[in-house]
């Protein structure tokens, strides 16, 4: 397959910005767009005309995309409600599947994603551009080389400021406004979820067996509609959020080790995943940039070692893989520093290859389930709740993939 024929569904902002980078791949033709809002559509064709030249097949019916026999592959990037659903149609119709991230809203439909892949055997890809990132891909490589001993447990965050985004989420349209004001759950976990299991070998290997969610008060929404009265939507003064403004879940796996995930999107604070590794011989902290391990205890405070990764870039990069050695200004510029670029590239190139995906259908539904099971277990005061074993068994004899094509730890 010498070019991938492409169809976007969902034209949202982050749609926008990976179509960028998709209409900038000299083996890919994006021929169809599609959103449920017109004004969307078009403003999709005219990027398509603008970048390529050619006029792709706009609609507001996504079905109208999976019925087309010029259409290789789909990219899913709607609202989180619709992810799965189009995915599972997309796989019927024989199209390969991208699909954007987001938590699933039932065990149900997780089970019908991975059932459908099972039966159609059609290509589909998770894409938790995290798992792609530099910081994510160094500690994945410095665990696995056994530097940091034996892996014990791993947090993370997804610490970002959504205050603003989600309460104008009516006039623009954003789904995320509807979700934190119904929803009290892990809404989007995959960010620090999806490194963490790429490090301790879930679903290959590993399993996670259970979480326990707990969430604080919701009053971080309630207070900055108040702040902000003459810029929101009066119809949300007043209301109530369902979303606890701090939701911690933590998970414990079948080798022993745990996670922590920390949902902190409702309070002022600054960007960050607070992606962290911890094993017998040190630890990968990504806020301070370090790497520390055993034998440099006498220092306590840990100044010492924030940034020490670029004072031993040298050691460290010969880890990382190739693309990211030689990474462009354009590529890091093309979103979230490089890391979209890296992982659309690296559907386009194993989607070609017809070799499997690194991230795959048992991952999206492992990952996604534990914003639905969150939900249950907050909902009942942090009771344990069981997190399924989607790939039936086979994860104790399924063998890790490579994350991006080529690049080997062993």
């Amino acid at each position: 397959m010498d070019k991938i024929r492409l169809g976007v569904i969902g034209f949202g902002c982050r749609s926008y910005g990976m179509t960028e980078i998709f209409l900038g791949f000299e083996d890919v033709d994006v021929l169809a767009v599609c959103d449920k809002y017109e004004d969307r559509v078009q403003n999709a064709i005219n990027k398509v005309i603008e970048k390529k030249g050619n006029t792709p097949f706009g609609t507001t019916n996504y079905k109208e995309i999976l019925e087309r026999d010029d259409i290789d592959a789909v990219f899913i990037a709607t609202d989180w409600e619709l992810h799965i659903p189009i995915a599972i149609d997309a796989m019927n119709a024989g199209k390969a599947v991208a699909m954007e991230v987001g938590g699933a809203y039932s065990l149900q439909e997780c089970y019908d994603l991975v059932d459908t892949w099972e039966r159609t055997r059609v290509p589909f890809m998770f894409l938790e551009n995290c798992c792609y990132n530099k910081e994510e891909l160094l500690a994945t490589a410095i665990a696995k080389k056994g530097i940091l001993g034996k892996i014990v447990h791993c947090s993370g965050a997804y610490g970002h400021d959504l205050r603003n985004e989600v309460v104008h989420g009516k006039e623009n349209r954003h789904y995320r406004l509807r979700n934190y004001l119904n929803r009290n759950c892990e809404n989007y976990p995959t960010h620090e979820l999806g490194p963490m299991a790429k490090v301790l070998g879930i679903n290959r290997g590993n399993r996670m067996v259970s979480l326990v969610s707990v969430a604080s008060k919701s009053f971080g929404m309630e207070q900055y509609v108040i702040d902000n009265k003459d810029k929101v939507d009066p119809d949300l003064q007043g209301v109530d959020f369902a979303q606890g403004d701090i939701v911690q879940t933590i998970i414990t796996c079948e080798n022993g080790e745990t996670m922590l995930l920390t949902l902190d999107t409702s309070l002022p604070r600054s960007y960050n995943r607070a992606f962290t590794v911890r094993g017998t011989k040190g630890m990968y902290e990504q806020f301070t940039n370090s790497v520390f391990l055993d034998g440099n205890n006498e220092y306590w405070t840990g100044k010492e070692f924030i940034d020490n990764y670029l004072n031993n870039a040298d050691k460290y990069n010969d880890l990382l893989p190739d693309c990211w050695k030689n990474i462009t200004k354009e590529q890091l510029d093309a979103g979230h520093g490089g890391m979209d670029y890296i992982e659309l590239r690296d559907f386009i190139d194993r989607l070609k290859a017809g070799i499997p995906m690194a991230l795959d259908v048992y991952d999206a539904a492992a990952w996604m389930c534990i914003s639905c099971l969150s939900e249950e277990s907050i909902k009942n005061g942090g009771k344990p709740v069981e997190i399924p074993d989607f790939t039936k068994g086979e994860y104790k004899n399924r063998k890790d993939v490579d994350i991006i094509l080529g690049y080997h730890v062993e």
